[in-house]
């Protein structure tokens, strides 16, 4: 048997450090075994999938060095790799399973499933589906698919005893049959959820170890069920602990910088984050904390994953970081990596329209982009004293504007200019004095090139630091107030999409 092992991300953001890690250790125990590494997209959320955050996954999995043997840009004779390319395939497989009785149609709309959990809540049950669709006579579910009423597919689950199975790191694991929800394999609009997907693609493309997050152990009993309906061998199940923030919570973009894409921008060699990420679940049989990801793939066994949720702790990394940078590189080495890094025409030319209306002579050039360049800006209190913002609205439109950055999908100047144009009227401020804080937290200067333009330039991770960074130095916010900011923010945003017109 070839060892094949994959890792599936879903272009919907940032590329996160997280991904990186779990393909670490897929291509470690690929390149172990002499095995296969597979890259798949799955892309079936077509509302929030995009091309850019496929190519950024793609070119930061790349930076790193974490090659793929087989995916959407380098092809394999288990194409197509994308599943929004598969389409075709899902359907048959989920009228297959209702045909031999192993899935069901369900027609409750949304209201009738939020009314139906609310009653359970009020009851104090766990929400879960309760099986109408399975009370429906024959004729009856024929009589509504002839009409055209909505409908999806939903995988039958027995309502009584235990799942049982194996995993690699964990040994056995028991979930009761009574916790595991019916899921919902094919929506409404004929779009395959995650887990019909991820099988189906997992058996069609041979993958014999799935190596995941820990998440994901609570669906292991679907996609078990899966395997057994369909008659095919289950791949080997291993889950990987989750990287945790210092609060043991699991790591989010709201309390660390998560994209791969912000350590590179912050000047991280990608040897020493992937060394780092090696460190979160593993250690070299001598101890020795800098290793290289060859040396990895040589000493490398699965068996030896920690299972202590690993702590992403940014002080380490910089310690490790500062190693590779200093027993590494000469000094031709060192200059050639800076002008990699970010003193490279790609980089120039991104920085000279904020700049050239406003540049005298070449060195008033350094002044002006330092910011672009540099991590958290050193900020103080009285740099946000404002003459017409109290410190109180200061702190709320950082905060105001971190949820608001957090929830988009599209980065550019246009959607920045507008996101957080509307955000000032909603607070009905002058839109100079409520650019103000931003500009401070981003640039560290009350006057810097056109803000928005340099927010597009810093990337989505950054701009995001910055701004957690200045709002914790103007002071923060109390669980009281924060959670009267949460209440404020969310009449803001209700009034935006109940009213759009008073937005145009």
């Amino acid at each position: 048997m070839i060892v094949r092992t994959r890792i599936a991300p879903s272009p919907t953001g940032d590329p996160h450090v997280g991904t990186a890690y779990i393909a670490l250790f897929n291509l470690c125990f690929a390149r172990q075994q002499g095995g296969k590494f597979i890259l798949r997209i799955e892309d079936t959320d077509q509302v929030r999938s995009t091309p850019e955050s496929e190519q950024m996954i793609l070119d930061s999995l790349r930076w790193l060095g974490l090659d793929w043997d087989e995916g959407p840009d380098v092809g394999g004779a288990f194409g197509p790799y994308r599943q929004s390319e598969r389409m075709t395939i899902y359907r048959q497989y989920a009228l297959d399973l209702v045909e031999q009785g192993h899935a069901f149609y369900c027609f409750a709309t949304p209201e009738e499933l939020d009314e139906m959990r609310r009653e359970q809540m009020s009851r104090g049950e766990t929400p879960r589906y309760d099986g109408r669709g399975l009370r429906l006579s024959q004729e009856q579910v024929r009589s509504r698919l002839e009409s055209g009423v909505p409908h999806v597919i939903r995988l039958k689950v027995p309502g009584e005893g235990v799942c049982r199975f194996q995993d690699l790191l964990r040994g056995s694991i028991e979930i009761p049959w009574s916790q595991v929800d019916m899921q919902v394999l094919l929506k409404n609009d004929g779009m395959p959820t995650y887990h019909l997907a991820n099988v189906v693609d997992d058996h069609l493309m041979n993958i014999t170890h799935v190596i995941r997050g820990e998440e994901w152990i609570n669906s292991a009993p679907k996609h078990q069920l899966l395997y057994q309906y369909f008659g095919w061998e289950m791949p080997v199940l291993c889950h990987m602990p989750l990287l945790r923030n210092p609060d043991k919570s699991k790591l989010s973009k709201r309390k660390n910088p998560t994209s791969i894409t912000y350590y590179q921008s912050m000047g991280y060699m990608p040897e020493a984050l992937v060394n780092y990420l090696g460190r979160m679940g593993w250690s070299m049989p001598n101890e020795e904390e800098k290793f290289t990801l060859e040396e990895m793939f040589e000493h490398f066994d699965i068996n030896q994953v920690h299972l202590g949720g690993p702590v992403f702790d940014q002080e380490k990394l910089d310690w490790l970081n500062g190693r590779w940078i200093r027993e590494n590189l000469d000094q031709e080495q060192f200059a050639a990596r800076v002008i990699d890094w970010a003193i490279n025409a790609e980089n120039l030319v991104r920085f000279i329209p904020l700049i050239k209306e406003r540049v005298e002579k070449f060195t008033d050039i350094a002044p002006m982009v330092s910011f672009l360049l540099s991590g958290m800006p050193a900020l103080k209190l009285d740099d946000f004293a404002h003459s017409k913002l109290d410190e109180e609205t200061v702190r709320k439109i950082l905060q105001f504007c971190s949820w608001r950055l957090d929830g988009l999908r599209h980065w550019d100047h246009g959607i920045l200019y507008s996101e957080l144009g509307q955000i000032a009227g909603e607070m009905q401020l002058k839109l100079r004095d409520f650019l103000s804080p931003l500009f401070i937290a981003i640039a560290g200067s009350p006057s810097a090139p056109p803000l928005f333009d340099a927010m597009a330039i810093l990337g989505p991770d950054m701009v995001r630091a910055r701004i957690r960074h200045g709002l914790a130095v103007a002071g923060g916010a109390s669980k009281k107030q924060l959670k009267k900011w949460e209440k404020e923010y969310s009449e803001l945003s209700r009034n935006r999409v109940e009213h759009p017109e008073e937005q145009a």
